[in-house]
């Protein structure tokens, strides 16, 4: 039985053995500490090859198990391992070390964050970053086709190898779609990038992660967020809640309607509003070639047409729907 049908079939979870991390891997260097987990570069001298490993801090981990009594929530290894995709970290192996700290024996990716692509936008070629986006959205769909929710999608969780490949990492908040994870009242991510519904404490589902990619997406093609000065406060991503994303052609003029029209709609407040899916996310994404997006600015034009009615002067749309050449 896989590790998919054993947890959500509700077989017993297989018994990790301890590991001596010193004795298994030597430690080459750090990659990143953060306060869930310090992540190194080393050499695993059971798989023979350089990998990157994740140690979660005890505590942190504990905190984040008793967000969910009772519910049987698997470990991010266990997520980790059973899933293949060229869009997301590959994972090799997970355990428990001999102080009982989780650890995830990963593929070690050379490159940077897409948060680096987002910072440098005006630098970047639009078809590269709409590529990157691509790739992910691919990753994602993926992921919640496998049943699980990821919970904390953004820039910095979306590596790109030095050979232009996108992948998804950090497993460490996701939860199985299903109804008990799906309850009110457990919000766990990242502010700047959270659902409305997931910070009102609603019912939630995959497209909390929609919601996510499209903050990430809008930041990738324009450099900044949708909402002014929006950070890590909670009175700050109340704007997600009670304030419509502004539009991106105020940030990058070069952007023209239907990139708006995509954008905001992977941002709406109403989740009913937004993509139903990944997939149908990445489609739209498609329609995005350098034609529509403008040699220079322009007069600013609605992001769309009321219903009936045609569009604005200086509002054009794509009509094509093949995917960015790269």
């Amino acid at each position: 039985m896989n590790l998919f049908a054993r947890f959500f079939g509700g077989s017993k979870k297989i018994k990790r053995v301890r590991e001596n991390i010193a004795k298994r891997f030597d430690i080459l260097g750090s990659v990143g500490n953060g306060s869930m987990s310090k992540v190194h570069r080393a050499m695993d001298r059971k798989l023979g090859r350089e990998v990157c490993l994740k140690i979660l801090d005890k505590k942190q981990h504990l905190a984040l198990v008793s967000r969910f009594p009772g519910m049987e929530r698997p470990e991010e290894g266990e997520v980790a391992v059973s899933l293949t995709h060229p869009n997301l970290v590959a994972t090799f192996d997970w355990g428990w070390t001999l102080q009982e700290e989780p650890f995830l024996v990963m593929e070690m990716i050379k490159g940077t964050g897409l948060n680096f692509f987002a910072d440098t936008e005006g630098k970047s070629p639009l078809n590269r970053r709409l590529d990157f986006l691509l790739q992910a959205a691919d990753g994602l769909s993926y992921f919640h086709q496998q049943g699980y929710i990821h919970r904390d999608i953004s820039p910095k969780n979306i590596m790109v190898t030095d050979h232009g490949i996108a992948k998804i990492i950090d497993f460490g908040l996701c939860v199985p779609n299903k109804p008990a994870f799906r309850r009110p009242g457990n919000r766990t991510g990242t502010l700047r990038y959270m659902a409305p519904e997931l910070i009102r404490r609603s019912s939630t589902d995959e497209r909390i992660d929609v919601f996510s990619f499209g903050v990430t997406a809008y930041e990738v093609l324009t450099g900044s967020i949708p909402w002014e000065g929006a950070g890590e406060s909670m009175q700050e991503a109340l704007q997600h809640v009670n304030v419509t994303g502004r539009d991106p052609r105020e940030v990058n003029p070069h952007l023209d309607a239907t990139a708006a029209e995509i954008l905001l709609k992977g941002i709406a407040r109403d989740p009913n509003e937004r993509y139903r899916s990944m997939r149908e996310f990445a489609d739209a994404l498609k329609l995005l070639e350098p034609k529509v997006v403008r040699t220079s600015p322009t007069k600013l034009a609605p992001a769309e047409s009321p219903p009936g009615q045609p569009a604005k002067k200086g509002v054009t749309k794509s009509k094509s729907a093949r995917p960015p050449s790269g």
